[in-house]
């Protein structure tokens, strides 16, 4: 089960009687748990039916005997046991408390709805496998860099909002893979835009990044033109060390791609409005990105995305000189590359 289905199930309220939250990303795992906690106890009385332990610190019998007992002034009661890697047999130990689990799984009370957590817990135990196979395990793993889109694009949706062509892509570029910064981000724009409103690389410059998308195309340009001072000057005007200069990284990358994709579109033959939508720009670029594609070669485009990616692994400790000292020098390099 993605952990969507299990957000679907608890706004549906159709829960399952026992769950098993399981993976490392951080805001998907919390996310599901706070789901499943408030829809388990909707109709009771707050704090009434919900039993929330931590292995290691509570026995399985606590949580045992927890999911057992009746609800008080409710329909179901709650038994969220976190960290359940804990209760893992120890060396030279043949069963585990896991079994135990399993046992109840097999048989689960009706009254209640029991939530197992871990992030790390071996994939190998029955445990896990079961879940896995019986359809109750949540599994909340890092998505994939080409899958952020999609999910940022959903949470712009889920508010109440649409994403103008090309922002979703944007805001994954320049958020990074922490989905919890992803989601703020996107709370950030949809309150500036205003319920119901498009979501547009304006509104992502005014409240994700000082630097606008109207700048990058600036910079990106002055880079093709090999125009080092005018590059030093936007890049003063424009870097913040609150983040090290990572989401001007992410919106050059994002700028860069933009362009390759609007160039390859124009090879095949679109015109310069249809070549515009197919790179996720608007149409008013068109005349911009045409010109821009005609000066800098996709061999240069190519060439900058890879710099990009050794600046980004730079600023994020591959380097012990400072963050804006990296991206100074790094602009240089790329306006003396010898054109491709």
């Amino acid at each position: 089960m993605t952990p969507e289905q299990a957000l679907e199930e608890a706004r549906a309220g159709q829960l399952r009687p026992v769950y098993f939250v399981h993976g490392s990303e951080r805001f998907l795992h919390d996310s599901v748990l706070r789901a499943l906690r408030d829809a388990a106890t909707l109709d009771g009385i707050p704090g009434l039916n919900d039993d929330q332990l931590t292995a290691g610190e509570h026995s399985i019998d606590a949580l045992l005997s927890a999911a057992r007992t009746l609800p008080m002034m409710g329909s179901r009661r709650l038994v969220l046991a976190r960290h359940i890697d804990r209760w893992e047999p120890k060396a030279g130990k043949g069963s585990s408390d896991l079994d135990r689990l399993l046992d109840y799984a097999s048989n689960p009370a009706d009254t209640s709805v029991v939530v197992l957590s871990s992030s790390n817990l071996d994939k190998r135990r029955r445990l896990y496998t079961q879940a896995k196979k019986q359809g109750w395990l949540v599994e909340c793993e890092p998505p994939k860099s080409h899958d952020l889109p999609r999910w940022v694009e959903r949470q712009i949706k889920q508010r109440g909002n649409k994403p103008a062509p090309g922002v979703a892509e944007l805001i994954a570029q320049i958020g990074g893979t922490d989905l919890a910064q992803l989601n703020d981000a996107v709370e950030r724009t949809c309150l500036y835009v205003g319920l119901g409103n498009v979501v547009t690389e304006a509104a992502v410059g005014e409240c994700i990044v000082r630097l606008s998308t109207t700048s990058a195309f600036e910079l990106v340009d002055a880079v093709g033109r090999r125009d080092i001072a005018s590059c030093l000057k936007t890049l003063a005007e424009v870097y913040d060390p609150d983040d090290h200069g990572l989401r001007l990284v992410g919106l050059l990358a994002w700028s860069t791609r933009q362009l390759l994709s609007f160039a390859a579109a124009r090879r095949q033959g679109l015109a310069p409005a249809e070549a515009a939508k197919a790179a996720g720009a608007p149409p008013f670029k068109a005349r911009d990105l045409d010109a821009q594609a005609r000066r800098i070669s996709p061999r240069d485009l190519e060439r900058w995305l890879v710099s990009l990616a050794e600046i980004d692994l730079a600023l994020k400790g591959g380097s012990a000189r400072q963050p804006q000292a990296v991206l100074e020098e790094a602009i240089v390099a790329l306006c003396t590359q010898q054109p491709g």
